[in-house]
């Protein structure tokens, strides 16, 4: 059995993370040891009777952010040794795939996720990384730790098969060709013929060709040639 990955959820409400992640894969995965997922309440971390989070930005503007000492009060707490420490904002860089994979190294994920108008900026000097689920805005940071932590769970080692997760979009810079089951033929629409061929060389020389084709029309980012012939070397 693989190592467990815990990954501490630190937010105004933790919990939609930790309820979200406990059916399907990765519920099972917790189920096994693979994964623990801990909310963790930020107000906890919070000075004075009122246990106060949030002040006005300095400057003026609309909306309230986050203050930084209950967030470096928390990460000097659950901070160990070989843990990496995640903030979650819009400006973040843009968590994809690579960074599932990078992260699903480590076996401590702390996740800050955000409030209101987000973080006093001071905060960056004290985290690992600022990571963004993409160019959108969302109420709260749970959403975004929720399919970061599925993205990352799933690639940890006793997770998922491995043979499972070698031909899933993007793990070569490639979106996954399409992929039929029975009937044959649905509403007048065949499945393609090489797909039924038998002929195993063929069939992965149609999905590749599938996925370049895909690739460049859905994800246009210049030549896939190096993603394709690693591929090719990986089979």
């Amino acid at each position: 059995m693989g190592r467990t990955l815990l990954v501490d959820v630190v937010g105004l409400f933790p919990e939609i993370v930790a309820q979200g992640l406990d059916a399907s894969v990765l519920g099972r995965a917790q189920a096994r040891g693979l994964l623990a997922v801990r909310p963790v309440q930020l107000r906890d971390y919070a000075l004075g009777r009122h246990q106060s989070l949030d002040d006005e930005p300095y400057g003026g503007g609309a909306g309230m952010l986050l203050r930084p000492d209950p967030v470096l009060r928390a990460i000097r707490d659950l901070r160990t040794p070989g843990s990496q420490v995640v903030l979650l904002a819009a400006d973040g860089a843009r968590f994809d795939q690579g960074k599932a994979q990078e992260l699903a190294g480590y076996d401590h994920l702390i996740v800050f996720c955000g409030h209101y108008e987000g973080f006093d900026a001071r905060v960056r000097h004290f985290v690992d990384r600022t990571l963004s689920l993409g160019d959108f805005v969302l109420s709260g940071g749970e959403p975004a730790a929720l399919a970061m932590i599925d993205a990352i769970g799933r690639l940890r080692p006793g997770v998922i098969d491995p043979d499972s997760l070698r031909e899933e979009s993007f793990n070569q810079g490639l979106l996954e060709a399409p992929q039929y089951t029975r009937p044959p033929v649905f509403q007048g629409i065949e499945v393609p013929d090489v797909l039924l061929s038998g002929h195993h060389r063929r069939i992965q020389d149609h999905r590749l060709a599938v996925a370049r084709t895909r690739t460049g029309r859905l994800r246009p980012r210049g030549d896939q040639d190096e993603a394709i012939k690693m591929k090719r070397e990986e089979d």
